[in-house]
């Protein structure tokens, strides 16, 4: 997508991945961000990248996030597995903008799901760091194809229907063999609470994962940006 010369507009292409330019974040948050996103990027290739601004202007947050993305190639030349998360402070707004090969993985209407339930209630309490360390593990988690949505389906209400009937039939086998051997371990015992543990996490688990997103290595220092494109795919809003 071509632009008119407004670089002056935009900061100087980074070498982070965390740009905090707006001042949301702490140090630490900042660097604990940085090596997760880095990490990631040194398994995958995929760039995850954070910038924070003041103000943006006159720009529609969107136009501005693409074009910026854009300046600075964000993700893989070829590849373009690129994603760029703005926010800004005057107003308050938020965008994430996904490259050519991530609309497909990212679709529109799922950005606009991570925005509307992880970064707006976090943002509301200026619980800025929480919201962006949630919303990227969720990010990694649909990359790597273990995101689970809200559960506001119907498919989700059958699932959780059937898993209770099939739960209340193992405990009550489970009851009449705990009987039947007086307790004494296998299924009537701890056995049985440890599946009983099992199958009840499993009702509970759907939703977005406050933790346990991406866990890989530390990661070395970012390698830069590789010539990646952006069309437009994304989602925004404010808070």
């Amino acid at each position: 997508m071509a632009y008119a010369d407004d670089s002056k507009d935009f900061p100087e292409q980074s070498s982070r991945l965390v740009n905090d330019y707006g001042s949301f974040l702490s140090p630490q948050e900042v660097a604990a961000l940085e090596q997760k996103l880095v990490a990631y990027n040194d398994t995958t290739s995929t760039q995850i990248v954070i910038v924070t601004l003041k103000n943006i202007g006159d720009y529609e947050i969107a136009d501005y996030a693409d074009r910026l993305a854009n300046k600075w190639q964000i993700g893989v030349k070829g590849k373009n597995n690129g994603l760029l998360i703005l926010m800004t402070k005057e107003p308050h707004g938020i965008t994430i903008r996904t490259g050519y090969g991530m609309e497909g993985t990212l679709p529109d209407a799922i950005a606009k799901r991570l925005i509307e339930q992880i970064a707006k209630p976090n943002f509301k309490q200026e619980n800025y760091y929480g919201g962006l360390d949630q919303m990227t593990d969720a990010i990694i988690q649909i990359m790597s194809g273990t995101y689970q949505a809200d559960g506001r389906g119907e498919a989700k209400g059958n699932r959780a229907i059937f898993i209770f009937v099939i739960l209340i039939i193992i405990i009550a086998v489970m009851s009449v063999l705990s009987k039947r051997g007086g307790g004494g371990g296998g299924i009537g015992g701890g056995g049985g609470g440890f599946l009983t543990g099992m199958l009840l996490g499993s009702m509970t688990s759907g939703g977005f994962s406050s933790r346990g997103g991406y866990s890989g290595g530390s990661g070395g220092g970012f390698g830069g940006f590789g010539g990646g494109s952006f069309g437009g795919g994304g989602a925004s809003g404010s808070w």
